[in-house]
């Protein structure tokens, strides 16, 4: 698959481009006039047109199982400090969303996954957006081998399981990083944990608002829960 070149943006609309004449609802534009700036279709609609970015290419990776919302992928990059030499693990590569976005600020990324259908997918979107700092491994992050890992992010039904191995990669103020989807996982891994000082539990909302002229208010539809974020120190 091609990765995209340009983003075309009509109203709230979102449209991705890679080659040849662009179709739509709102009309067509010839191949030669999709360039950046303000570009009308056959019909007279104007389109605001972009080069494509990471953020874009990302949007279009195949999925596999369900992706971590780009909400909570900020607040781990936020809250940890990952940085361009940071070295991270991760285990539970899922789509390889939150790879794919590790990889693209940090030194190296470690991704640990069990089941070889969902590394083959990973994989294939890792390549895809030709990222050459990951390394893959198709195993239990049991068998952790790494030493002096700046970050670590467990995406696991059974996190508390895996603690002695993470405080042993870790460097020392390293974070620890867990994904989990209930607060009765929350509430194990908590009472579970005696090594690590557990300095925020979070919950984030999304809740766009739509402006345009006077019309300013919130709109109907908000990203509610996805996940809880535990964070944790060495």
């Amino acid at each position: 698959m091609d990765p995209i070149k340009k983003v075309l943006m009509y109203k709230e609309k979102k449209y991705y481009w890679r080659k040849g004449d662009f179709h739509s609802n709102e009309g067509y534009i010839k191949e030669e006039n999709i360039k950046n700036g303000i570009t009308q279709t056959n019909t007279g609609k104007e389109f605001f047109i972009s080069d494509a970015d990471f953020s874009d290419n990302i949007e279009k990776i195949k999925r596999g199982p369900q992706a971590i919302m780009r909400k909570d992928i900020g607040s781990i990059i936020a809250n940890t400090g990952i940085g361009k030499d940071s070295v991270v693990l991760e285990a539970g590569a899922g789509s390889g969303k939150l790879t794919a976005s590790l990889a693209n600020i940090c030194k190296k990324v470690y991704s640990y996954e069990k089941k070889g259908d969902v590394l083959k997918i990973a994989k294939g979107n890792i390549e895809f957006l030709g990222f050459k700092n990951v390394s893959f491994k198709n195993e239990d992050v049991k068998n952790i081998n790494e030493t002096s890992i700046d970050v670590i992010i467990l995406d696991l039904s059974n996190p508390w399981d895996y603690i002695k191995e993470c405080h042993n990669a870790l460097k020392s103020g390293g974070h620890l990083v867990i994904y989990v989807p209930t607060i009765t996982q929350v509430n194990e891994f908590v009472q579970e944990n005696k090594l690590f000082h557990v300095t925020e539990v979070l919950e984030l909302l999304k809740r766009p608002w739509f402006v345009e002229g006077k019309k300013v208010r919130p709109n109907s539809r908000m990203i509610g829960h996805t996940a809880f974020l535990i964070f944790c120190r060495k």
